[in-house]
């Protein structure tokens, strides 16, 4: 640690020395840029180590990867969302895990049930591994610092919900909700937690933070009448679901059928 302030103290030295060089030439003479030419430097992670810092930095580094890969559950089959056109086991288990873990927040604090849950098939970084499933693989999985947001919507804008899975054409984790695709290419016999869908009721969603605000365009999401910040990290939601089952189940229940 001495060392390593040394090390510092001299390189702060050295800086202000260059400073005061460069400003005291300046001012003698008078300099017009002609021409800027720059070269690619390759990074590497063994480039300019320090050992001082990196015997610093150590305990920090492992404290934190056996964090990182402490075995939370056991899961049965890879859960991949490149497979599947309307849904993907991987998407399924996070809608239905936001849904469930998102609603006990939701309860306790407005006394209201979520009634459904859509995600984006593109949020989704990483697969769902076979084997031991760890922290880590929460963070792959969910990489960014995304929120659950639920949003208070009429039973029109969940019409709306429909049609743009339908039109996207990509498999959003979607649950709480099912409906069939007709050979018109729209949405029938839509259901919302089995029941048929009351376009005069409103209709509570939980999503993340990036969607309620018109991410990927869902601008159903900006007519909502409410809103509310669950103040929970999707990353977290997945770590405490992991956390608390055994084993992971595959979610292969049907919820977009298409005539």
């Amino acid at each position: 640690m001495v060392k390593l302030k040394k090390y510092n103290g001299f390189l702060k030295l050295f800086v202000i020395f260059l400073t005061l060089f460069f400003i005291f030439s300046c001012s003698q003479k008078n300099y017009n840029l002609t021409k800027i030419e720059g070269k690619q430097l390759p990074v590497t992670e063994k480039a300019n180590e320090t050992p001082e810092i990196e015997n610093f930095i150590k305990p920090y580094r492992d404290h934190i990867n056996k964090d990182l890969d402490s075995i939370l559950a056991y899961c049965p089959e890879t859960l991949d969302k490149s497979t599947g056109k309307w849904q993907t086991t991987i998407g399924s288990l996070m809608a239905d895990v936001c849904l469930q873990r998102g609603n006990l927040v939701f309860k306790a604090r407005e006394k209201k049930d979520i009634d459904l849950c859509l995600l984006n098939h593109g949020g989704i970084r990483a697969i769902l591994p076979k084997g031991n499933v760890t922290t880590r693989t929460a963070y792959e999985i969910m990489p960014f610092e995304n929120s659950l947001i639920v949003v208070a919507l009429s039973g029109n804008q969940i019409l709306e919900i429909a049609s743009y899975i339908i039109k996207e054409k990509k498999p959003q984790p979607l649950a709480g909700m099912t409906f069939t695709i007709s050979k018109e290419n729209t949405a029938k016999n839509i259901l919302i937690q089995g029941k048929p869908i009351d376009v005069s009721k409103t209709y509570y969603v939980v999503t993340n933070d990036y969607l309620a605000n018109g991410g990927d365009n869902m601008s159903f999401f900006l007519k909502a009448t409410d809103k509310f910040d669950l103040n929970y990290k999707i990353r977290n939601v997945l770590i405490d679901y992991f956390k608390e089952v055994d084993t992971i189940p595959v979610k292969t229940d049907v919820r977009i059928t298409v005539e």
